[in-house]
């Protein structure tokens, strides 16, 4: 019994770890080579042009292109590129997960490899895993199916660069993501990351990016 409450505990720490961030990640595009091409970040909707969140995720996008080759134009207005971005998280969905499980006397009892997959990680689109599926107290000597319901919100990010003396489209881009969380300041960042990894990689090639939890500063 001593061996099933310490296995127990390690994973219940197990849940308590941060998760890797993993998103599907469409893009066409016609760029040509970065040669410091100056570009200005703008909202697809224009309510939220100018306000401190749109502010944030634009810095982040800016700081990205940057790292490409491009500069930030000293007047929006001459740009050779613009640009936009839109995101969004729906309301989410509640998923209902059963796991079987065995209990002893006095143990805990807690879930097998589930539906869904193993004990830990997720699967994108296709389902996703609970991190942990755990149950209660195990009757003696009795086995119980364990039930949980969590929610689950879709996110997503789209990005498009236009050079401004022609009009042309020359990046579409769009990633998407599932989660536990509708908290767009954890989403939008990551959803900007997995858009610049690779970037501005194959045109009409879809890829699954995982993008690992930042490290705790001490």
């Amino acid at each position: 019994m001593k061996k099933s409450l310490i296995a127990a505990a390690s994973l219940i720490a197990l849940a308590g770890c941060a998760e890797n961030f993993s998103a599907r990640v469409s893009r066409f595009q016609a760029l040509p080579p970065a040669t410091g091409q100056s570009f200005v970040v703008q909202a697809t909707d224009q309510r939220l042009q100018g306000g401190l969140e749109f502010g944030q995720y634009a810095r982040l996008v800016t700081t990205e292109l940057v790292r490409q080759g491009y500069q930030p134009a000293a007047d929006p207005a001459r740009a050779d590129l613009v640009v936009k971005l839109a995101y969004s998280v729906d309301n989410g969905r509640e998923k209902i997960v059963s796991s079987p499980g065995f209990g002893g006397f006095g143990g805990f009892g807690y879930g097998g490899f589930g539906r869904f997959g193993g004990f830990y990680g997720r699967n994108f689109i296709g389902g996703f895993n609970d991190p942990f599926l755990y149950g209660g107290f195990g009757g003696f000597g009795g086995g119980y199916t364990d039930v949980r319901s969590y929610t689950v919100f879709n996110s997503a990010l789209e990005l498009q660069i236009e050079r401004t003396d022609s009009g042309q489209r020359v990046f579409e881009g769009t990633a998407r993501a599932q989660s536990r969380d509708d908290n767009l300041t954890y989403l939008v960042p990551n959803l900007i990351e997995a858009m610049f990894t690779g970037f501005p990689g194959n045109s009409g090639q879809t890829t699954n990016i995982t993008i690992a939890p930042q490290k705790k500063k001490s």
